[in-house]
């Protein structure tokens, strides 16, 4: 099973990084982090490189096909290049997934007309731009595509995916073996929960508003 983890210039780790624990832990998973170009890419902090080993046009088409959020995907809403790699590796795929404000790339790529999808609490005004019917669940599945909130939500896709593909109890046996068991010492994940200040401290670094 390949799967393909699209990385850029300023992507957000945890949302490529996250998904990655999870399935490549797959039976029979063959996972690569690809880029427009092959080599190294920062993350939006610039203190983490993840190497894509393959430009896109130099990969195989993936069964899974997974888009991160993070800043450095801007650019790639209005990259025909990208956006029909996007739009073949989807069509091929058994499952297209994103984490954040990836899934503005399936937006953006025509993917989400009409489907229900999830980003960034902060973005789901603008993911409803691309047509979507905008939620704020934390994983949505809709047909063959799979959306998660922000970052840490990347990993409750994963092993959801993981279920679906291989059963609960591998996908069980996965989360007991990364040991994912969150106890947050806030309860503050969340813009329902945050204190209102917060929430508006977030927003403004989040969207630069």
């Amino acid at each position: 099973m390949k799967v393909a983890i699209l990385v850029f210039e300023k992507l957000t780790a945890l949302d490529a990084i996250g998904p990655y624990e999870v399935l490549s832990r797959l039976p029979g998973a063959e996972v690569q982090f690809v880029a427009k170009e092959a080599g190294l890419v920062r993350t939006d902090t610039g203190a983490l490189g993840v190497s894509a080993d393959r430009s896109i046009a130099d990969t195989e088409l993936p069964e899974i096909l997974l888009v991160p959020g993070g800043e450095g995907n801007r650019p790639l809403l209005t990259d025909e290049e990208v956006l029909d790699w996007v739009r073949a590796a989807h069509e091929g795929a058994t499952w297209t997934t994103s984490v954040c404000t990836g899934s503005l790339v399936l937006g953006a790529a025509g993917l989400l007309d009409g489907v229900r999808a999830t980003s960034h609490w902060a973005f789901l005004d603008r993911l409803a731009r691309y047509g979507a019917e905008a939620t704020s669940e934390r994983v949505v599945i809709d047909g063959k595509i799979v959306t998660a909130a922000g970052v840490s939500s990347g990993i409750d896709m994963a092993l959801t995916l993981a279920a679906e593909i291989a059963g609960s109890e591998v996908a069980q046996a996965i989360q007991l073996g990364i040991e994912y068991d969150p106890e947050p010492p806030f309860d503050a994940g969340s813009p329902h929960k945050a204190p209102p200040a917060i929430v508006e401290l977030v927003r403004g670094a989040e969207t630069g508003s």
